[in-house]
């Protein structure tokens, strides 16, 4: 109860240190050359309050105190301590507290190390955020108050959705939102910059590495939330375009793609329209995944909210933002014409601009079957799934150019390259797709598209690997990411081409049976857990002359009473074995679906790697 009040409270006062900030920063902006303490003073004491609230949210789930609502719909006295804990954000009105979180803590760190930098820019960058943060404020006070009372105090909570309470889904919501909201710094930064005529190559070089921090994040938040749905939701698989997995790789494109526009405008003062335009929409795309999670349009095992309420203030909100980034783009920034003609066809800068409007193209099409569906339903009330078959049609025949020339452009030079000494790069296109031929042939996979794809994966794969040999110390964070990217597409396309699935009912004795593989349902076996009761699985699979043990699960939770399907996996560098079991309805038979997955491992390692390469770009202050 007092750490509810507390926690409510230091909220009320958070919102009420805006204004001392906007007073001292207005008059601050226009008379001293230097940037007033109290500016940084008021926001070091907003930051405080909101982890104090924070803070008191946390003692609220650890100490059960069902009096608070958030607690009481996402808490149960029998939950394990970590997942009391982490429950804090693994709900609408406790997320939405870590955004704020996140939102004051990043405005200051950025106070304290942009001190080299204009006065004016720094101003005007925390008062665009500050008018982000006070949005948030008042969306949590108003319609999502993680600190609402009940009375009289329930003496027991609903609890938290079973499949939600994971180690890779209760660190993945903080992970991910750094990613999100260091977006909006770089909103707040660009709008700053535009208006103040500051776009420069000094400021590029500051805010690459803001672009950084947030694309190294958003990362690591998607590869958790991939790693959590493919052991968990038993569907064997680490991307399926769930609709709420689209919201996380939407803004993720956008930064990518801003990330290599921010290069060229640090090396060569080119592309500053690209970088505005990208700052705002992968912003603007981070706060629209906020509004689809938490309005209740989308459906989906990740969704916060079904209140069409809240979903309303975040689209007021944005569009109101969005009207301010346009109307300052348009008064304020002027467009070098003579940089649009300053590099020749073959160059560095063209290659990048491609691969540019591959991105934009790929990210076109993730919104398209994202938001279709959902305009669809609102004007005919006619409800469609737009499936992965929707996406791999239109994204696979262009993947092919981008993995070419994501491997040549990294061999050109800046402003203008020849062809001369170039020639290996025929040669080892010719060599990957060769390579691509025979082990689609032995695999009897054989299938022209399979083919090239497979072999513009390699040509990146074996490009970066001569680079390493041949520019160790030139670019190696750059080289790091696009060979951990190369890894990633040929393992992605590994696993899709050579996976095998088995689906069949088995009760306890019985086997399945076929050319390939043998499966033994041998026994079955029942265990009592703190917060649910286990019906453990044993298997015996025969492949090959090799046996391995499988132990899927079903688990029956207390509160709220679910059912959960654990899958068990095998992992090898080679593959993953994964099985899962699930009751079928009146019968003693179990259905069990078992899937070798090849190269599993490795799209993880990729990605790591991928972020690998941001990091070190990011220690070393290097372009990546």
């Amino acid at each position: 109860m007092l750490s509810s009040l507390i926690g409510y409270y230091a909220l009320i006062l958070g919102l009420t240190i805006s204004f001392p900030i906007f007073f001292f920063s207005i008059r601050n902006f226009k008379n001293r050359e230097i940037l007033d303490n109290k500016i940084i003073n008021f926001t070091f004491i907003q930051l405080f309050l909101v982890i104090v609230s924070f803070i008191g949210l946390i003692f609220s789930f650890i100490y059960s105190d069902f009096s608070n609502e958030t607690v009481f719909n996402n808490s149960h006295t029998t939950k394990p301590l970590f997942y009391k804990i982490t429950g804090t954000w693994g709900n609408h009105e406790g997320s939405l507290l870590l955004w704020l979180l996140v939102l004051t803590l990043f405005i200051f760190i950025f106070l304290i190390k942009s001190k080299n930098l204009l006065k004016e820019y720094r101003i005007l960058t925390l008062l665009f955020q500050q008018i982000i943060i006070i949005g948030f404020f008042v969306f949590l006070i108003k319609s999502s108050n993680p600190f609402n009372y009940i009375s009289p105090a329930p003496k027991e909570g609903l609890g938290l959705n079973p499949i939600l309470q994971d180690p890779a889904l209760a660190i993945h919501p903080p992970i991910l939102y750094l990613g999100y909201v260091g977006s909006s710094i770089i909103f707040s930064s660009v709008l700053s910059a535009t208006s103040l005529n500051y776009i420069s190559k000094t400021w590029a070089t500051h805010i690459k590495k803001w672009v950084l921090v947030s694309w190294i994040f958003l990362t690591l938040g998607i590869l958790l939330g991939s790693i959590w749905a493919y052991y968990e939701l038993g569907w064997g698989g680490f991307w399926f375009w769930d609709p709420v997995e689209n919201v996380s790789l939407m803004p993720w494109l956008a930064l990518t793609t801003l990330l290599h526009c921010v290069l060229i405008l640090e090396k060569r003062s080119l592309l500053s329209s690209w970088v505005i335009i990208l700052s705002i929409t992968t912003f603007t795309l981070s706060m629209c995944g906020t509004f689809l999670v938490r309005s209740g349009i989308l459906n989906s095992v990740h969704t916060f909210a079904n209140d069409p309420e809240r979903g309303l203030f975040i689209l007021i909100f944005l569009f109101i933002l969005i009207l301010i980034s346009l109307v300052i783009f348009f008064t304020f920034h002027k467009t070098n014409r003579d940089s649009l003609v300053s590099f020749s066809l073959l160059s560095k800068e063209t290659s990048i601009l491609i691969n540019n409007w591959f991105m934009m193209y790929f990210l076109s099409v993730v919104l398209i079957g994202t938001v279709y569906p959902i305009f669809l339903d609102v004007i005919s009330s006619e409800q469609i799934s737009v499936g992965p078959p929707f996406y791999h049609k239109l994204i696979i025949p262009f993947l092919i150019p981008f993995l070419i020339f994501m491997a040549i452009g990294p061999q050109l030079k800046w402003m203008k390259s020849g062809l001369h000494s170039k020639f290996y790069l025929l040669i080892l296109f010719a060599l990957s797709i060769l390579i691509s031929f025979l082990i689609l042939k032995i695999f009897n996979a054989i299938l022209l598209i399979n083919t090239i794809l497979v072999g513009s994966a390699f040509y990146l794969f074996f490009v970066t690997i001569r680079d390493f040999i041949f520019k160790r110390n030139k670019n190696f964070s750059q080289n790091l990411s696009h060979f951990g990217f190369s890894l990633l597409i040929l393992s992605i396309l590994f696993n899709n081409i050579f996976s095998t699935e088995i689906i069949t009912n088995l009760k306890v004795g019985e086997k399945f049976d076929n050319d390939k593989v043998q499966i033994t349902f041998t026994n079955l076996k029942k265990f009592e857990e703190k917060n649910y009761v286990s019906f453990k699985g044993y298997f015996l699979i025969k492949e090959r002359k090799l046996e391995d043990n499988l132990e899927p699960e079903l688990r029956v939770y207390n509160q709220p009473n679910i059912i959960t399907s654990e899958a068990d996996i095998k992992t090898s560098m080679l593959s993953d074995k994964f099985i899962t079991m699930n009751t079928v309805q009146n019968e003693e038979y179990f259905n069990i679906r078992y899937q070798v997955k090849p190269f599993m491992v490795w799209i993880w390692i990729s990605v790591l790697l991928i972020s690998l390469g941001g990091a070190l770009s990011l220690l070393r202050g290097k372009s990546v």
